[in-house]
């Protein structure tokens, strides 16, 4: 019997553990919370979720002693799905957060969308157009989907190659990065039906 592959959920108090964790199992993985570190051996995959502040979100990372396991996790090239904060956490830096570094996986920053331009903070759904490098990774990835977003910050990586998908929001924002061991998304795969199942489908079947 094919039990799926085991995954492991940050628990850091991010607030949306309950509907990750439950999208993931739609999906057909095995979760499991970790709210402590280190990051045990044994799992396919770990999941970044996250709905909060930068700052916030990495002073709880080190106090629960996550936040240089998930750099070395990273580091060594393992598999990770990030969301939402979970995505933003990946850069070196925040304008919500001056001064507190994120994990530094990718270059770049996040920025806060200008408020003169668009509402904000971005709320419902919205288009996605998918790169070459993210088809390039996941083959069978939704056309022309539609995703929920709920965020006022978006990162801007230094490296336009890692992006897997755009988005129009007033400008044009990077949506999600991948490479051959992550993929990280702005939007909430979890609160998205049927493309985001389908999303989160795609990159357990690469595990």
């Amino acid at each position: 019997m094919n039990l799926g592959p085991r995954v492991g959920l940050i628990d850091y108090g991010s607030g949306n553990l309950r509907s990750v964790s439950k999208a993931l199992e739609a999906a057909g993985a095995q979760v499991t919370r970790l709210e402590q570190g280190p990051i045990a051996g044994g799992f396919d995959a770990v999941v970044l979720p996250g709905v909060g502040a930068f700052g916030d979100s990495v002073n709880q990372l080190k106090n629960r002693d996550l936040f240089v396991p998930l750099q070395n996790w990273l580091n060594d090239g393992r598999r990770f799905l990030g969301v939402c904060l979970g995505f933003q956490l990946l850069f070196e830096s925040s304008e919500e957060s001056p001064g507190v570094a994120g994990l530094g996986i990718f270059q770049g920053a996040v920025h806060k969308f200008p408020h003169d331009s668009v509402k904000v903070p971005q709320i419902g759904w919205n288009s996605v157009k998918w790169t070459q490098q993210a088809r390039s990774i996941y083959g069978n990835l939704p056309s022309d989907p539609y995703f929920y977003f709920v965020h006022s910050y978006y990162p801007q990586p230094k490296d336009e190659s890692i992006v897997a998908g755009y988005t129009e929001y007033g400008q044009r924002f990077a949506a999600a990065v991948a490479t051959k061991n992550l993929l990280a998304t702005q939007f909430h795969p979890e609160k998205s039906q049927e493309s985001g199942l389908l999303l989160l489908r795609q990159f357990l079947d690469t595990l």
